[in-house]
């Protein structure tokens, strides 16, 4: 790395314990949120696959639409959502339809029966999250909230610019190199 790698120059007067410390509780979050959804789907015996009902929520929210632009949608790859549609499509929640654009291709919907299984995991959510900010004040719940959107909104912007930064480098070895004491 030298001093004109990304990675190097932008660093900030922000306390690299404070970093580490919301790093440390963002991986824990994402392993919590890991082991709940495998729970969920042996609970369920495989009937439940949490992230599959993300792309119920995607459709409702955004109306029909391709496969390939409901796996941008939802940073996923195409046979991660070819496998989720297969299955919320054969029990019935979402169904293909000609694109009216373009008879030769499909679009993705949800169905009635899809609308009202998103309902009810929208209320078992919900449910929860107020569990969670229970003993929260009004005000630190809405404070939560602009700040976690305007996190979640700095990580999309930022993961652009990462994974760019490690397409650059030929070798990742390089890219993962301590940096070079320049003092």
């Amino acid at each position: 790395m030298t001093d004109d790698d990304p990675a190097i120059t932008q660093r900030t007067d922000i306390d690299d314990g404070l970093v580490d410390a919301i790093a440390f509780e963002i991986a824990r979050l994402t392993k919590l949120r890991d082991r709940t959804n495998a729970q969920i789907a042996t609970l369920s015996h495989g009937e439940i696959e949490p992230a599959a009902f993300g792309i119920l929520f995607q459709l409702i929210h955004t109306g029909p639409v391709r496969s390939g632009a409901l796996a941008e949608a939802l940073y996923s790859d195409a046979s991660t959502i070819s496998r989720q549609v297969a299955s919320l499509v054969k029990r019935g929640l979402i169904e293909r339809r000609a694109d009216p654009s373009d008879g030769r291709v499909s679009v993705l919907d949800v169905t009635e029966a899809g609308r009202a299984v998103a309902a009810q995991i929208r209320v078992r959510r919900n449910d929860s999250l107020r569990q969670m900010l229970e003993g929260w004040t009004p005000e630190e719940r809405d404070t939560f909230s602009n700040l976690l959107r305007r996190f979640v909104d700095g990580y999309e912007v930022t993961r652009q610019r990462m994974l760019a930064d490690m397409a650059a480098h030929k070798d990742l070895q390089s890219y993962y190199a301590p940096a070079e004491n320049n003092s």
